[in-house]
C-alpha cells in the first residue's frame, strides 16, 4: 500500500511477546530499565525476557556487542518474541542491521513512545500531531533492505530514468508532512484564538505539568469535579484539557491539564506537539505535579524542568505540588513557604483528596503576591456596583462615611481592574489612585 494512503497512527494490534534490551551507558538513569518496562506494557507489550548488558560506547554495527546480540537472536528464538524493544535511540542503520540479525521486527525507544502516542491520542488535532511525529521519524528509515524499494519501476510509458520505490516513498510521505504542517497551522491559529478570547476575559490560567504517571489527570480530576482518563500506566492521557475552577475567594482559574513529560523525550513530538505545549508556555503559572513516593523524585524534577526549558517555558512561575503522599509513612498534607512567605510547595494525595483545599490556597496566595491593593469610595447610590464587588469577594475592607458612602479596599488581579474599568467606565472617578500599588501580602506560615 502507498505510504500516503496508510493512517500511521493506527497501529497493529497489542500483545505482542517483546524482549527488552537495556543497555548501561556511562551517565545512565539509576531506575531507567523499570521505566522502560512499564513504556513497553503501556505500549500492550507483553514483555517475555530481557537482555541487559553494559557498554561505555555504543557498537556501530549493533548499537550492542556482536556477542550481546547472538545473546538476544538465542532469547527470540527461546522465547518466540515478536518484537525487541531496544532502551536507546538506534540509528536506521543499527535497526535494520538488528532485524536481519534476529529475523524479527526492532522497535528504539523513540518508536515505542511514538507508539503509545498513536494509541492514546484521541482528538483530531492529538492524530495529527502523532501522524506527524511518526513520519518524520519514518522518513529516516526508509532504507529497510527489502529489495523492491530498489526496483526501478517499469512498464508502457514507465521506461526511462524512472523512479525507485524508496524515492517515491520519500517523495509521499513528503508531501504528507507538508498536508500535516498546513493542517496543524490551522488547530493552531484556533487554539491562539481560544486563548485571546480568554486574555479578554482576564482569565487566569493554570497549568499541570510533571513526569509522565505523577497523578496530573487524578488531582485534575478531583479539582475540576470531571472525569478525565486517568490509569496507572505512562501517557494514560495525551490531548490537553480545559477546565474553570473557582478559588477560595470565588476568583475563576482556568485550570490545564497537559500531556506528562518523560526521560529521553523524543524531539519530533517535541516538535509536533509544540502548539499544544504552547498552553504550558503561556499560563500564568505551573502546578510542577511530582511523585512524592518516588524513590528518584529529584532526578525526575530535572527532567522536567529540562523539557520545560526546551519548550522555552522554564520561566514561567512553578508551584511544586508533592503529590501521593498517601504512599509516605506519617506525611501530613502541607504548605512549605520561602523566606518572602511565598508558598513554594504543597504536599498532598490527588487519590485521597487530602490536602486538595491546601492547593487552592497556595495557588492563590501565589497569585495574590502581584495582585493590586486599591482604595474605592462609592456614592450612596452605587449599591449595585458594591454589591457586585462583594459577590466577586474582592472586598478586603469596607468602612461607611458621613454621607452614606461606603469607602471599599479591594484586592485584585491588575486584568481585574481593567475589566471592571471595561464594565464600569466611570469607575475610575472613585478610585484613589495613589493607593493603587503592587503588594506583598503577608501569609501564615
Amino acid at each position: 500500500m502507498p505510504v500516503g494512503a496508510v493512517r500511521l497512527f493506527e497501529r497493529p494490534k497489542s500483545g505482542e511477546r517483546a524482549v527488552l534490551v537495556h543497555i548501561d551507558l556511562p551517565g545512565a538513569d539509576h531506575d531507567s530499565l523499570d521505566e522502560f518496562y512499564d513504556l513497553a506494557v503501556s505500549a500492550g507489550a507483553e514483555p517475555v525476557a530481557s537482555v541487559t548488558g553494559a557498554r561505555k560506547l555504543p557498537e556501530p554495527k549493533y548499537f550492542v556487542g556482536s556477542g550481546k546480540a547472538e545473546e538476544i537472536k538465542e532469547c527470540v528464538a527461546r522465547e518466540s518474541a515478536q518484537v525487541v524493544l531496544v532502551d536507546h535511540g538506534l540509528s536506521p542503520a543499527q535497526e535494520r542491521n538488528l532485524e536481519r540479525l534476529l529475523n524479527c521486527r526492532v522497535l528504539d525507544r523513540t518508536g515505542l513512545i511514538l507508539d503509545i502516542f498513536a494509541q492514546r491520542a484521541r482528538s483530531h488535532e492529538g492524530k495529527l500531531q502523532v501522524e506527524l511525529a511518526q513520519l518524520r521519524h519514518l522518513s529516516t528509515r526508509l532504507v529497510r533492505g527489502w529489495s523492491h524499494l530498489e526496483r526501478q519501476k517499469g512498464g508502457i510509458g514507465l521506461r526511462g530514468p524512472g523512479e525507485t520505490q524508496l524515492e517515491s516513498d520519500r517523495r509521499l510521505i513528503g508531501g504528507r508532512i507538508k498536508q500535516l504542517n498546513k493542517r496543524l497551522e490551522k488547530v493552531s491559529r484556533q487554539r491562539g484564538q481560544s486563548r485571546r478570547a480568554r486574555r479578554r476575559a482576564q482569565l487566569t490560567t493554570v497549568s499541570l505539568v510533571g513526569y509522565t504517571n505523577a497523578g496530573k489527570s487524578t488531582l485534575f480530576n478531583q479539582l475540576t469535579a470531571t472525569s478525565v482518563y486517568a490509569a496507572d500506566q505512562l501517557f494514560a492521557t495525551l490531548d490537553p484539557t480545559l477546565r474553570r475552577v473557582a478559588l477560595p475567594s470565588g476568583e475563576p482559574i482556568v485550570l490545564a491539564d497537559t500531556v506528562g513529560f518523560i526521560r529521553q523525550l523524543p524531539h519530533d513530538l517535541v516538535a509536533a506537539f509544540r502548539s499544544t505545549l504552547q498552553e504550558t508556555q503561556e499560563a500564568h503559572l505551573l502546578l510542577h505535579v511530582i511523585d512524592a513516593s518516588h524513590e528518584h523524585r529529584d532526578e525526575l524534577i530535572e527532567h522536567v524542568n529540562g523539557v520545560l526549558n526546551e519548550i522555552e517555558a522554564d520561566d514561567v512561575p512553578q508551584l511544586e505540588v508533592y503529590n501521593k503522599i498517601d504512599l509516605i509513612a506519617d506525611a501530613e498534607p502541607h504548605i512549605d513557604y520561602d523566606q518572602a512567605g511565598r508558598p513554594i510547595r504543597v504536599w498532598l494525595s490527588a487519590r485521597t483528596g487530602a490536602g486538595l483545599d491546601l492547593l487552592l490556597q497556595a495557588v492563590e496566595e501565589h497569585l495574590r503576591q502581584d495582585w493590586l491593593t486599591v482604595s474605592l469610595r462609592l456614592p450612596p447610590e452605587e449599591g449595585r456596583l458594591r454589591a457586585l464587588l462583594f459577590e466577586r469577594n474582592l472586598v478586603e475592607h469596607e468602612e461607611t462615611d458621613a454621607e452614606g458612602g461606603a469607602l471599599l479596599i479591594l484586592c485584585l488581579t491588575r486584568a481585574g481592574l481593567e475589566k471592571l474599568r471595561n464594565e464600569y467606565p466611570h469607575i475610575d472617578h472613585w478610585l484613589s489612585s495613589e493607593s493603587e500599588h503592587t503588594t506583598r501580602l503577608a501569609v501564615a506560615g
